[in-house]
C-alpha cells in the first residue's frame, strides 16, 4: 500500500494544539519533531558523546513540525481534506503557531521496512569470516565461516569499523571449549563469531530488550543454542554484574563507548579468567589513550591495537 507523508509546519507552541486537533479527528499516529527539544539535546546531551552522525548535526536548524500518514485512497483523500480544513481554522486563530503548511510527499509501504536491506550485502570480514544478511544467497564462500546475520532494530551488520575490529581480534583468541561474554551485544554478531570461533557457550547482554531478543535469534539462526541472552544495565544492576559470575570467561568482546568501556573496568577484572582476553572498541581515536590508561590502571596489558578510520580497538589480557 502507499502513503501520503503529510508535513505540517509550526513552532514548538503549535505542536500541542496541532496534535490534540489530530486526534480529535481519530488521527492518532503521528511524528514530532521539536526543534527546541533538538536544540537541547545538541547542548545538553552529544558533548558527552564520542560521537555524533553529520547528518544528525545538519537537522540543528530544522524547523517544528508534525508528520502523519494517511493512505493513499478515497479514506485518505478524506482525511486530507479534513486536516487542511482543521489547520486553516488554526490559522485563524490568530495564535502564532508558525506557517501551519501543509507538504505532502508519497510514501510506499514496504520503503520504511525494507529499502535499507539492499545497501546490506555479503561481506568478508578478517581472515576467516563472511557476513551476510539471512535474505542474500551466497554460494561461494570461498571456505570463510558463513555468518548469519539480520540486525533488525539493534547495531551490529558487520559494516561497521568497529564490527569489523573486534570480529578480526575475535578470531586470534576465541579458543576451541571457551566461554565468551558479549558484553552490549547489540544484533549479537560478536556472539556468533565467537560460537563460530569454537566457543562452547556465550553470554550475551545488552540495555536494549529488542537488541537482547535479536541477539538470541541470530545465534539460533546460525545454528546455536549454547547461549544466554540477558537485558539489563550490569553498571547499576548489582545483581545483574554478580550473576554473570567470577573469573568466569575466556573472552570478553565489548563494543560500546569509550566512557561505559572506562567505567566497566572493575568488572572486566570481576569476570575474566587470570588468562583471558578482553576485547574493546567502539573507541573513537581521541579517546584511545583514555580507555587504555584506564584498562591498564585496572590490571590489564594490551597485546595487540588496531585502527580502522577513526575508530581503535584493543586486545588485552590480565
Amino acid at each position: 500500500m502507499e502513503y501520503r507523508e503529510v508535513t505540517i509546519y509550526t513552532t514548538t507552541q503549535g505542536i500541542e494544539p496541532l496534535t490534540l486537533m489530530l486526534n480529535d479527528l481519530g488521527i492518532n499516529g503521528f511524528v514530532i519533531e521539536d526543534a527546541a527539544d533538538f536544540e537541547e539535546f545538541i547542548t545538553e546531551v552529544t558533548p558527552h558523546w564520542d560521537y555524533v552522525d553529520e547528518s544528525l548535526m545538519s537537522k540543528r536548524d530544522a524547523e517544528s513540525n508534525v508528520k502523519i500518514y494517511l493512505p493513499d485512497n478515497d479514506q485518505g483523500v478524506e482525511q486530507l481534506a479534513m486536516v487542511t480544513e482543521a489547520v486553516e481554522k488554526l490559522k485563524a486563530s490568530g495564535e502564532d503557531f508558525g506557517r501551519l503548511e501543509l507538504v505532502l510527499n508519497q510514501v510506499k509501504d514496504e520503503d520504511w521496512a525494507n529499502n535499507w536491506k539492499r545497501f546490506f550485502k555479503p561481506l568478508k570480514v578478517g581472515e576467516k569470516f563472511l557476513i551476510k544478511p539471512s535474505w542474500e544467497d551466497c554460494p561461494d564462500t570461498e571456505g570463510r565461516h558463513v555468518l548469519e546475520i539480520d540486525p533488525g532494530n539493534a547495531f551490529g551488520s558487520g559494516t561497521h569499523e568497529t564490527t569489523k575490529l573486534c570480529i578480526g581480534l575475535l578470531e586470534g583468541v576465541v579458543k576451541e571449549g571457551a566461554e565468551a561474554l558479549d558484553m552490549g551485544c547489540g544484533s549479537g554478531i560478536l556472539a556468533v563469531a565467537a560460537l563460530l570461533c569454537g566457543a562452547q557457550h556465550v553470554t550475551a547482554v545488552d540495555i536494549d530488550e529488542a537488541a537482547v531478543k535479536t541477539a538470541g535469534e541470530n545465534m539460533e539462526r546460525n545454528g546455536f543454542t549454547a547461549y544466554t541472552a540477558l537485558c539489563g544495565n550490569v553498571l547499576g544492576d548489582d545483581a545483574l554484574a554478580a550473576s554473570l559470575g567470577d573469573a568466569k570467561y575466556d573472552v570478553i568482546a565489548a563494543n560500546i563507548v569509550a566512557d561505559v568501556l572506562i567505567a566497566m573496568t572493575p568488572l572486566f577484572d570481576r569476570w575474566l579468567k587470570a588468562d583471558g582476553h578482553l576485547i574493546v572498541s567502539g573507541i573513537i581515536g581521541s579517546r584511545a589513550e583514555d580507555v587504555r590508561s584506564a584498562l591498564e590502571a585496572g590490571g590489564f596489558t594490551v597485546c595487540e591495537r588496531r585502527q580502522d578510520n577513526d575508530w581503535v580497538a584493543y586486545c588485552l589480557h590480565r
